[in-house]
């Protein structure tokens, strides 16, 4: 995720994985992480992505969210991973700025 969000995730995801149990916001933004656009955690520093790049982008990100899983049995595999990044591609029906980091961790491959 550092290599995604240029710079360290910090309490991002700590914040963002206790949402559901929480309704606080996280100190460092004006949004909770959950509600916070996923263009707003790409790092700035780069361009951003063109419409036909942001499907992978978005795959990306959402493979590594599921790597950060607090639960290990729950996290994929690296064998599973090899097969997402290689495989998965989310085909987006709205521009990646509207999409939120709650969005993104529901949406389906095929339906997004």
């Amino acid at each position: 995720m550092e290599t995604i969000m240029g710079r360290h995730p910090g309490d991002f995801f700590s914040s963002f994985l206790s949402v559901s149990s929480s309704s606080t916001s996280s100190s460092t933004s004006t949004l909770p992480p959950h509600q916070m656009s996923v263009v707003d955690v790409l790092d700035r520093r780069i361009l951003p992505p063109t419409h036909q790049e942001e499907g992978e982008v978005l795959s990306l990100m959402k493979i590594a969210f599921s790597c950060l899983n607090p639960s290990p049995h729950s996290r994929p595999t690296m064998r599973r991973v090899t097969q997402l990044l290689s495989t998965q591609k989310l085909h987006l029906l709205k521009p990646i700025r509207m999409i939120t980091c709650s969005e993104l961790l529901a949406l389906d491959p095929l339906t997004a």
